[in-house]
């Protein structure tokens, strides 16, 4: 069994971790911190995991080193004052926080407003969109989980930018409920504000803009600016992501489809499916669901839906886990979503 701890289990993505872990067929669930719960029962802060987990939680873990993998759930900011000492002790981290996705401490710094206390970790990160990376996640000591936004389009943006055929700019349009914005209240996601809106945001400043340029020029290809603006929706949990990208003249809608269903072939995970993929069918679950077609006579357009505590968060930090010690990558996490 995996001997897994979670550093900050109080939040969503703390949750979807805890959700995730305790049925998991080789993982064991050994301490989960919170300095300001620590001492009362995880269940009475997480119900939905009454009889499931009978834990305390803990201020800090006792001893790292005596774990396999310690998955960091706390705030941009926070983990990189947390991840050095964990590796230290010689144990595998997962981090889901931005602090280590962007692998530049000036570009960290520019996008983020803060400087990065642990610039001398940030070449030794690995990115974890585990179907971009997987044999670098494989070998890994420290993997920095993608952000859920990246992760939708880059799932829809990964086949075509593989096939070359990106010959323009890329604008990338999303919009996601009000679960990623976390679990402390504040004005902005108060359901009454944003049950009513489709709320545009940090428009043009979004700190998951320049992650997403990162993977795409690691993937290589000649293109433009990208764009990108998130939107909030009157949901709690899901993002739906159309792209939009101007092709390469002389690209073939019916070729690109090709890779797609290859893309979707190698990377279980993924589905090319007919018409508009929806939100609904991947809710509470691991998958992506990704369409195309075309926009204009030279724009192809690109959707994905991915629920974005599962996929954009715990459960693609879950997946990493399983490829980072050699398990069945489906392990645990094998499940529909919830349909409506």
């Amino acid at each position: 069994m995996i001997k897994a701890s979670i550093v900050g289990g109080t939040g969503y993505m703390g949750f979807e971790l805890l959700r995730l872990l305790v049925r998991h067929p080789q993982a064991q669930i050994v301490e989960v911190t919170s300095r300001s719960n620590a001492g009362t029962k995880v269940s009475s802060l997480h119900p939905a995991l009454n009889g499931f987990l009978d834990m305390d939680f803990i201020p800090e873990l006792t001893d790292p080193g005596s774990n396999d993998v310690v998955f960091v759930a706390a705030p941009h900011g926070a983990s990189m004052d947390v991840v050095p000492s964990l590796l230290d002790a010689g144990c595998r981290v997962i981090d889901l926080s931005g602090d280590y996705r962007l692998g530049n401490a000036e570009t960290y710094e520019k996008w983020y407003g803060k400087k990065h206390s642990d610039a001398g970790n940030l070449s030794k990160a690995v990115y974890g969109l585990t179907e971009l990376n997987r044999a670098k996640i494989a070998e890994a000591q420290l993997v920095a989980n993608p952000g859920c936004y990246p992760t939708g389009a880059l799932l829809a943006l990964i086949p075509v930018a593989r096939a070359k055929a990106i010959g323009g700019d890329v604008v990338v349009d999303s919009k996601s409920g009000s679960s990623g914005a976390g679990a402390s209240p504040g004005d902005f996601t108060h359901h009454p504000s944003c049950a009513p809106n489709v709320t545009p945001y940090n428009v043009g400043k979004h700190r998951h803009t320049p992650e997403i340029e990162m993977a795409l020029k690691s993937i290589g290809g000649n293109f433009g600016e990208t764009t990108f603006t998130p939107h909030l929706v009157p949901l709690v949990r899901g993002i739906q992501t159309s792209c939009y990208v101007k092709l390469v003249k002389g690209t073939n809608i019916d070729d690109l489809k090709k890779h797609y269903r290859a893309f979707a072939n190698e990377n279980h995970f993924v589905k090319f499916v007919d018409g508009i993929p929806r939100i609904t069918s991947v809710l509470g679950s691991n998958y992506c669901h990704v369409s195309i077609a075309m926009a204009s006579e030279s724009m192809m357009a690109a959707f994905s839906v991915i629920d974005n505590l599962c996929k954009g968060g715990s459960g693609q930090a879950v997946q990493n886990m399983n490829v980072m010690f050699g398990l069945d990558e489906k392990a645990g996490l094998d499940i529909p979503g919830l349909g409506v």
